[in-house]
């Protein structure tokens, strides 16, 4: 059975930062992605805040809640894998942020499309890759959203 999960969030176009949660088992996955992005990846875009999430449990809890702006999902997550997760929050939750998964091998991305994820970047993490990919997916929900108002000046 597939419920649907309403998700409540304010628009990510009327906050000073946007909210990115990144899922991974390991600790040094998830600061390694708040590493290669670190606070600010690109001047178009207001500064990030990183929710660290170990569990799909807590993660999936965390989405319903919204105010989530971004996932960051390794894939080789244990004992709940982020391909699993990801698939499992586009198919529940209403208006789903856009999810960035982590896969070890590039050649798995094929296998990272049943996920739905809106993006695939291989391990270890290349800063300037992971700062395109959600350079261009955050700007996207934010152009979706309307124009950004509270940037630094």
């Amino acid at each position: 059975m597939v419920r649907s999960i309403r998700v409540m969030t304010d628009a990510p176009s009327a906050r000073d930062e946007l909210t990115v949660c990144v899922y991974s088992d390991d600790r040094r996955v998830r600061e390694s992605v708040m590493f290669a992005l670190g606070r600010r990846p690109v001047p178009s875009l207001p500064r990030l805040s990183y929710e660290q999430i170990a569990t799909g449990a807590y993660l999936r809890e965390r989405v319903a809640r919204g105010g989530v702006d971004l996932l960051i999902l390794d894939a080789e997550a244990a004992p709940v894998g982020g391909m699993g997760l990801a698939r499992q929050l586009r198919d529940e939750v209403f208006q789903c942020p856009p999810i960035v998964l982590l896969v070890i091998r590039a050649a798995d991305a094929w296998l990272a499309t049943w996920s739905r994820a809106d993006a695939v970047v291989a391990t270890p993490i290349d800063p300037a890759t992971l700062t395109g990919v959600v350079s261009r997916l955050l700007s996207g929900r934010l152009a979706a959203a309307g124009p950004v108002t509270g940037h630094d000046h």
